[in-house]
């Protein structure tokens, strides 16, 4: 998971597909986070990406490491931690956030992979999966 992690925060941008009404939507996202052995993103309630989130959890995230050739793409179900404390952690670890998100509000959301399997790939090399 860490190496994960560290794959999506090198890229800087992925981008999150979900569905809605047998859509595909995408979009991107920049925050990803390791709190408590779980991998988490964060965004608002108010979104519809939320609300999407809410109605089918299952998502894929993708990002491209254009320095190394790599891309990777991560499956899984996203869960709400409604809990302070992760929130906290997320806003500390991107403060820039601070100015459009508080850990009080009822806005701010995390979201931690459940059944998450993770493929590192690329055109000249050996796929990799990560499962957690």
């Amino acid at each position: 998971m860490k190496e994960v992690c560290e794959f999506i925060k090198k890229c800087e941008t992925y981008y999150l597909a979900t569905v809605e009404d047998g859509q595909p939507r995408n979009r991107p996202f920049g925050t990803i986070n390791i709190f408590e052995d779980k991998l988490y993103i964060q965004t608002s309630k108010l979104k519809n990406v939320s609300k999407q989130i809410q109605k089918n959890p299952r998502v894929e995230l993708c990002c491209f490491d254009a320095s190394t050739g790599q891309w990777l793409r991560l499956a899984g179900e996203l869960v709400r931690d409604d809990r302070r404390e992760p929130k906290v952690d997320m806003l500390e670890h991107y403060p820039q956030l601070k100015s459009m998100y508080s850990v009080d509000d009822d806005n701010t959301e995390v979201l931690y992979f459940k059944n998450a399997e993770a493929t590192i790939s690329s055109f000249a090399g050996p796929v990799k999966v990560v499962k957690f």
